[in-house]
């Protein structure tokens, strides 16, 4: 670790720190609350009221902007390995999220308002929070300002102009960015529902009369799936702003890029029929997959359908579904720049500046892709501030878990691009003669291997972690 636990004078004055956390999203109100807990006062500075950028539609807190999922809730999953460590640490995020849970199968999805209403009730709740609705162009001058010590940026990949243009004088140094794309959100009373059938991936239909799966699904023949796949490839886009190239993340293309890397491409993601058999027990060529938005089920997410297809465009292409022809869109798709920093050049291993020592930095800016993603390490660089706060030295996560698989990974790789979760980014696994043998379990064993190791050293941790740690409380999802 270069950081140091070295005590600056506190400007709050006593032995009473407070902490400006700028940036209301999943990051900071997961940062935010897990300070308050633990005695810290906080201020939480949020623009979005009286600055919000295009790609926001409410005013409340921790807005899910592309999706309503956050992803898998199987424990030997990626995501479900940082749910549990996001437990450990009293995540608001997974509080909230249980709370305004939707159907989705093995996924927690949530309805989007009731959640982020959620959210904002929880932080505004708290007597140690002070919400402060105001855009955010210094700050180190907002902190002095508000007589707080240290400062934690959780602004996300859709920061401010102003507060871009001062980290990219005082911190970055260099332009970083990454594009990412939004699904179209459609009126579920403008789907025609005779061509459409509710099935959940490798589940059979549910037995019980008046129990559906949770997902709606749009099956494509051969012919359906060319045309719709033409039709995406020839469809006019929106342009990248200034000149630069698109670039987007891997795990998050638009579909429309899909189609234009190859016919099957979209068929082996987003659109993949295998599991989704037909009523009559045939499996369609493609299938296009509806994920409710809310509990309600009044309105549908087009499950991995990002685009970047102008906005008559994706009505008229998106019509061509079958059970479309009607469809009436809440939301259509849209593209927007997202900026991040080179953590790996600018910060310590606590996600501190190695410029501005008081100043931390969280969420996806320092370059995680994903919403539990940035809500961990929300939580991560919470947990590392109170130990400094404590006198304590920062805490080093071994990759074995997690978080610590994302910080290792963000602070190691040469040429910084934004990362989800992944068991990839955790050591290898390695398995005996007869695990080996064993092909058509062998990656499922592999990765129950590293989820059991993960949870072992993070409860381990949880001591250190926390210095007013009270036992490790699971709580299933």
């Amino acid at each position: 670790m270069e950081q140091n636990a070295t005590h600056e004078s506190h400007s709050g004055g006593g032995n009473s720190p407070k902490v400006l956390v700028v940036g209301a999203g999943l990051a900071g109100t997961e940062a935010a609350l897990f300070l308050a807990r633990h005695g810290v006062r906080v201020v939480l500075a949020e623009s979005k009221k009286s600055r919000p950028n295009p790609s926001q539609k409410i005013t409340t807190m921790a807005e899910l902007v592309c999706t309503n999922s956050l992803k898998s809730k199987d424990p030997n999953s990626g995501h479900g390995l940082l749910k549990h460590e996001m437990r450990g640490l009293g995540s608001l995020v997974l509080e909230a999220g249980e709370a305004t849970a939707v159907p989705a199968g093995d996924a927690l999805a949530v309805d989007r308002v009731a959640f982020s209403e959620k959210i904002t009730e929880i932080i505004e709740a708290n007597p140690l929070i002070e919400t402060r609705y105001e855009e955010v162009s210094d700050p180190l001058m907002l902190a002095k300002n508000h007589g707080c010590d240290y400062t934690i940026i959780a602004t996300g990949p859709l920061t401010t102009s102003p507060l871009e243009k001062w980290l990219t004088e005082n911190i970055a140094k260099e332009d970083f960015y990454f594009y990412d794309a939004i699904a179209p959100v459609v009126d579920a009373d403008s789907l025609d529902y005779t061509k459409l059938y509710h099935k959940d991936r490798h589940k059979p239909v549910p037995e019980e009369e008046g129990i559906e799966a949770d997902y709606l699904n749009a099956p494509m023949n051969k012919e359906q799936y060319d045309t719709f796949i033409a039709a995406l490839v020839a469809a006019e886009k929106v342009p990248a702003q200034n000149f630069e190239d698109y670039k987007f993340f891997e795990a998050c293309l638009p579909v429309d890029i899909m189609a234009e890397r190859g016919p099957e491409t979209a068929r082996f993601s987003c659109m993949k029929p295998i599991g989704l058999e037909l009523p009559n027990g045939e499996i369609p060529h493609a299938c296009v997959q509806l994920r409710k938005e809310n509990l309600e089920g009044s309105a549908f997410n087009l499950v991995g359908f990002q685009t970047r297809l102008k906005y008559p465009e994706q009505i008229r292409v998106f019509r061509t579904i079958p059970g479309f022809e009607k469809a009436s869109f809440l939301h259509l798709g849209s593209v927007h720049r997202n900026t991040f920093i080179n953590s790996r050049r600018v910060l310590n291993w606590d996600f501190s500046s190695k410029d501005f020592p008081t100043m931390y930095f969280a969420g996806q800016i320092t370059g995680v892709e994903g919403y539990t993603e940035s809500a961990s390490i929300g939580l991560y660089v919470a947990s590392q501030l109170l130990r400094r706060i404590h006198g304590h030295e920062p805490l080093h996560w071994p990759k074995e878990t997690g978080i610590g698989a994302l910080v290792n990974y963000v602070m190691t790789c040469l040429k910084p691009s934004p990362s989800s979760i992944n068991f990839g980014l955790l050591p290898t696994v390695t398995l005996t003669k007869e695990q080996r043998r064993d092909r058509k379990n062998r990656k499922r064993i592999k990765k129950k291997i590293a989820s059991d190791k993960a949870r072992e050293v993070f409860e381990e941790m949880l001591p250190r972690i926390i210095p007013e740690y009270q036992g490790f409380q699971e709580q299933p999802l």
